[in-house]
């Protein structure tokens, strides 16, 4: 199993313990990114902190939970080799994994609860990204980044 960053704002803070503790639950080893608390935090530095620890492991995989899940998917977007995806459903959960083999999840706190997002998490993780066409298509993504960085 690969390990799993994970990181929350302040808002998205007791979603994250409650996620932290059923991935472990599961078998996975998590490392706990921050926040710590719900002391007032950046999402960005956050979502930084948590793209640049998958990009330096490209086995491992990345969970981030902010008020929308939008904010924090455009500053992991930010860090090169990552494909941040925002998924508050189990569908883009699965496509996000198996068609674009994203390697960064962002989910919104405000958007839905812990329950739901267990099963969006548990999703996204044992999706396994495909090949053929779509790992083509992925090879064209990270190409942009290279034309543009």
């Amino acid at each position: 199993m690969p390990i799993i960053y994970l990181g929350a704002d302040h808002g998205g803070f007791p979603h994250k313990e409650e996620l932290k503790k059923h991935l472990i639950e599961k078998g996975h080893v998590i490392e706990d990114i921050g926040a710590y608390s719900t002391l007032p935090v950046d999402y960005p530095d956050i979502a930084y902190l948590v793209a640049a620890s998958v990009a330096k492991n490209p086995h491992s995989l990345g969970i981030i939970i902010d008020g929308a899940g939008i904010g924090s998917c455009m500053a992991a977007n930010k860090v090169p080799g990552i494909r941040a995806a925002c998924c508050n459903d189990l569908y883009t959960a699965r496509n996000s994994r198996e068609h674009n083999h994203a390697n960064v999840l962002t989910l919104g706190s405000m958007v839905i609860g812990t329950g739901y997002m267990k099963q969006i998490v548990d999703l996204w993780v044992e999706t396994t990204p495909a090949p053929g066409r779509h790992a083509n298509r992925v090879a064209k993504i990270m190409q942009l980044e290279r034309l543009t960085g």
